[in-house]
């Protein structure tokens, strides 16, 4: 899939600050069920050149409704997506699931620029 995220520049970059960004209504496919699965993707992070653009970002998510994928590695890809497109100092992205046949899945992704101080 192609990285559609598109960003802007950070109007602070000297100044660490966080953004947490809540989307309560992901969709993905499980590949083994085909069952859709449902969850909140919560991403946090501290930019340092740019930001994430909001509307890229959702239309970025959408495109996870028709594709089989497993839990991690839709959480570990969006990981790998944002920091390429926002290379930012730290980024935590959280997927809480919906439970399904009584078990519910928290999956945590996390990344941390190595300074060269």
């Amino acid at each position: 899939m192609p990285n559609p995220l598109e960003t802007f520049p950070n109007q602070f970059p000297d100044r660490e600050y966080e953004i947490e960004i809540t989307c309560p209504e992901f969709t993905a496919v499980c590949p083994k069920t085909g069952q859709p699965d449902f969850g909140t993707i919560v991403i946090t992070y501290v930019p340092a050149a740019t930001c994430v653009e909001l509307k890229s970002l959702k239309l970025y998510l959408v495109d996870f409704r028709n594709r089989g994928i497993f839990y991690e590695h839709s959480i570990n890809s969006i990981l790998d997506d944002l920091v390429a497109a926002t290379k930012p100092r730290r980024m935590t992205v959280v997927g809480q699931f919906t439970p399904r046949g009584g078990i519910s899945s928290k999956i945590t992704a996390r990344f941390e620029a190595h300074s060269g101080r």
